[in-house]
């Protein structure tokens, strides 16, 4: 097909726009109100367009963003590019989608985890948090666990709610994987209790660690365990 230009893919997106979606999403606080399949389907039909995707990135919409992310080409972003983008988005579905569909594919993952971990930002921190939680599941060579879980220890308590619920996730994500720090990350949880009354729908997994740990270490098979606390 040809390629779209960005003024017809703005009033497409504009005109998919529903007052009501809006309301709901900006209560998350993410500021667009399109439907996110109606997005998808827009994306699919596009196909990957990644000058278009700068383009829409560029607008600093929302709704934009999150196409632009769901057609660009990953690999192609510099880590320059990329550490520009992150501080640019302030949206958590836009945050969310760029580290996960984007910077975790990558060449530059690795170098802007290190950075963005330690981060005085905690919407950035949260990133490198978010990356390094990736890595415990998926190539934990090389990953200092026990200091990860120092860190964790003493700064998860107090950190801001969005870099703590990622801290936390790396918690849990130790735990679900790592049967020798199993233990010491559901004692850290127990004793730090973050998350523990989260409000959990049922049917669904708490994020509180201890019990998110031994949830799905449970579901795969392994035994269940308590610090005893």
């Amino acid at each position: 097909m040809a390629e779209a230009t960005i003024e017809a893919v703005m009033a497409e997106l504009a005109a998919l726009e529903d007052p009501k979606m809006r309301e709901a999403n900006q209560r998350r606080g993410d500021d667009h109100g399109v439907n996110l399949s109606a997005l998808r389907a827009v994306a699919k039909r596009l196909k990957t367009q990644h000058e278009l995707a700068r383009e829409l990135w560029a607008t600093d919409d929302t709704a934009a963003r999150l196409l632009s992310l769901l057609i660009c080409r990953p690999k192609a972003f510099e880590q320059q590019e990329l550490d520009a983008m992150l501080r640019q988005a302030r949206a958590p579905k836009v945050h969310d989608w760029l580290v996960n569909y984007v910077v975790k594919k990558s060449p530059h993952a690795e170098e802007l985890r290190t950075a963005w971990t330690d981060d005085p930002d905690q919407v950035v921190a949260s990133a490198g948090w978010a990356l390094t939680t990736e890595r415990v599941a998926k190539k934990p060579e090389g990953l200092d666990l026990p200091g990860l879980l120092n860190t964790i220890e003493a700064e998860m308590k107090d950190a801001p709610a969005r870099l703590q619920w990622a801290m936390n996730h790396t918690l849990a994500q130790i735990g679900i994987e790592h049967s020798d720090h199993r233990a010491r990350a559901i004692d850290i949880g127990e004793r730090l209790e973050v998350l523990k009354d989260y409000p959990t729908p049922p049917n669904c997994t708490s994020p509180f660690a201890p019990s998110w740990i031994n949830e799905m270490v449970s579901r795969r098979g392994g035994r269940s365990i308590s610090s005893g606390r």
